[in-house]
């Protein structure tokens, strides 16, 4: 009973209802903020949104949103971003650098099909716009483990975000968290790291896959000790450890690092670092796996392989991925704390 106290006291909230009326112009004076850059924009078709404006005409009831106050009490959105998002680019779309939307698929209201918020009456247009939404507001004084197990708890379990996209949005609950997330945008940005993870689809790329192994990189690199056997658990205990502060992240020297080893991955090995071979090439898509092997055996050889011979370090490589031993710490259960050692293991010998 005490703890459920302190935490009704950590976690202060209020439920305040804004009309979408409201909500468009608190946007649009950069009150309300939607950050696309870190959540995707529109995961809905143009069909869900335009449901979602049949269901607010024909006042069917709208699920709440979350907002977690700012500096300076400015509101950023966390939960609700579909809905939002489609009801502002109905009403106003140049607000979100979209194009207007047209109803399509309403099947209540079918003739309003083919009309955007400036066809459609005066009394449907008012309808819409004083149309309220139960917004629940995470006020700042709230503790920040609170309002960033919130977060996650609201966003887990669903399919419209990532595990990595979940994180990125989760640190920005915490103090400086930003400034980590900035990191792994940018080092995901890095030249020498594109050519070395060519071979991701670009499926896994929409969903934020290509930053989730610059974090992947890192927890090889520094936090090999705490992978218990299962990877997401991994990236997000490692994630939380540096945004809590209760282990380090020096971003100069680490972002001089990661340069250093993908520099050397692209140079000598280019796309197929990370994918299976069929011969002396990489196949196929990459294969994380075979990124963490890769990763954490260069970084153990790091200064003996700088000035070896590029296709003599090829052949040691593609030859550990052919060979069966490899096979067998990458293949089934290759999430189990032995195999993932292993093959760190058998391309740091490879390589030295």
């Amino acid at each position: 009973m005490a703890e459920q106290e302190v935490l009704s006291r950590q976690l202060r909230s209020d439920a305040v209802d804004f009309s979408f009326g409201e909500i468009v112009n608190l946007h649009k004076a950069n009150e309300i903020v939607i950050a696309p850059e870190y959540q995707r924009l529109f995961r809905w078709s143009d069909e869900q949104r335009s449901r979602l404006i049949e269901s607010i005409l024909v006042e069917l009831p709208i699920p709440p949103i979350f907002l977690i106050e700012g500096e300076e009490g400015i509101l950023e959105l966390i939960d609700g971003l579909q809905r939002v998002s489609s009801v502002i680019q109905f009403i106003s779309a140049p607000d979100i650098e979209l194009s207007p939307l047209k109803l399509v698929g309403c099947d209540l209201i079918p003739q309003r099909n083919g009309k955007s918020f400036d066809d459609l009456s005066l009394t449907d247009r008012l309808r819409i716009k004083r149309t309220a939404v139960r917004a629940i507001v995470i006020r700042r004084q709230g503790d920040e483990k609170i309002k960033y197990e919130l977060f996650k708890r609201l966003n887990t379990g669903g399919a419209l975000l990532s595990a990595q996209e979940i994180r990125n949005c989760s640190s920005r609950m915490i103090a400086g968290g930003e400034r980590f997330y900035k990191t792994l945008q940018e080092l995901a940005s890095n030249a020498s790291f594109r050519t070395a993870i060519e071979r991701l689809p670009e499926s896994s790329i929409f969903q934020k896959g290509d930053e989730e192994l610059v974090l992947r990189f890192f927890a090889v690199k520094n936090y090999l000790h705490g992978y218990k056997g299962n990877v997401e658990d991994w990236l997000d205990s490692y994630m939380e450890e540096i945004l809590f502060e209760r282990i380090a992240f020096d971003t100069a020297a680490e972002s001089k690092v990661f340069e250093q080893v993908f520099n050397l991955i692209s140079s000598v090995f280019g796309k197929d670092a990370f994918a299976r071979t069929k011969g002396t090439e990489g196949t196929g898509r990459l294969a994380p796996a075979y990124f963490e092997a890769a990763v954490g055996g260069v970084l153990a050889n790091l200064d003996e392989i700088a000035g070896r011979d590029p296709a003599q370090l090829r052949a040691s490589l593609y030859n550990l991925y052919g060979s069966e031993e490899f096979r067998e710490v990458t293949g089934p259960g290759a999430n189990t704390i032995p195999k993932l050692n292993g093959r760190i293991n058998l391309v740091s010998a490879a390589l030295a």
